[in-house]
């Protein structure tokens, strides 16, 4: 990458920040250009120093992690967003990627975890949580009733814009796949697989794989197992 990736860090502990800043800073391609310690300031900070990339951590006092997430995006989509949390809860790591996260980080994790992962991320390769592709469907049974099957009508017109090909990596992104593995599934280069996910985005206008994994269970092109 020929321009750094620029990280804004929100979590309203100095010392969490401190130990952030310590892990990104070990990165040539990272570089920190501010700190938030709280939602609003990270929106404020947003606005200003536009960053590439927020490490957001869930729960501040005012505008937490959520209604910051939310806010940033609905102004600024292009900016990628993960939360950083101490907890796997998958009702609040789910609540923030519908709102447009991109990811989420266990503060437990090792450094080196954290660096790989947030690479991924800033290229747009980093591949879903296959136990948070299951919530999704969950989510979508439990409001259902139970049932799985989308309606006969769904969008369909959004579906056949997609070209077959598309549709073919919609499908194995949504279960989980890096873009390697669904390079190797199907034959194709990375570089390929990941101008086509660019393109399946914009026709679909979603932001990420989470709202395109939740897409392709609503409309049946996955089965559970």
């Amino acid at each position: 990458m020929s321009e750094p990736i620029r990280l804004l860090l929100a979590d309203d502990h100095r010392h969490a920040r401190e130990g952030m800043r310590t892990i990104v800073s070990a990165v040539p391609e990272f570089l920190v250009v501010g700190e938030a310690a709280s939602g609003e300031e990270a929106f404020r900070l947003t606005e200003t120093l536009r960053p590439d990339l927020i490490l957001m951590d869930i729960n501040m006092p005012g505008m937490g992690g959520l209604e910051a997430v939310k806010a940033i995006k609905s102004s600024y989509p292009a900016v990628k967003i993960i939360m950083v949390t101490v907890s796997d809860d998958v009702a609040h790591l789910f609540e923030a990627l519908k709102k447009g996260a991109q990811g989420y980080l266990l503060k437990n994790l090792n450094p080196s975890a954290w660096r790989d992962y947030l690479r991924a991320v800033a290229l747009d390769e980093a591949p879903l949580n296959p136990e948070l592709a299951m919530s999704i469907l969950r989510e979508f049974a439990d409001r259902k009733g139970g049932d799985t099957s989308p309606p006969a009508k769904m969008k369909s017109r959004e579906i056949d814009g997609l070209t077959p090909r598309e549709k073919d990596i919609l499908q194995e992104v949504a279960k989980g796949y890096t873009n390697r593995e669904v390079a190797a599934s199907l034959g194709l280069s990375e570089h390929t697989v990941k101008n086509h996910l660019k393109n399946i985005l914009q026709k679909l206008h979603l932001d990420n794989r989470v709202q395109l994994t939740r897409y392709a269970y609503e409309r049946g092109m996955v089965e559970s197992d």
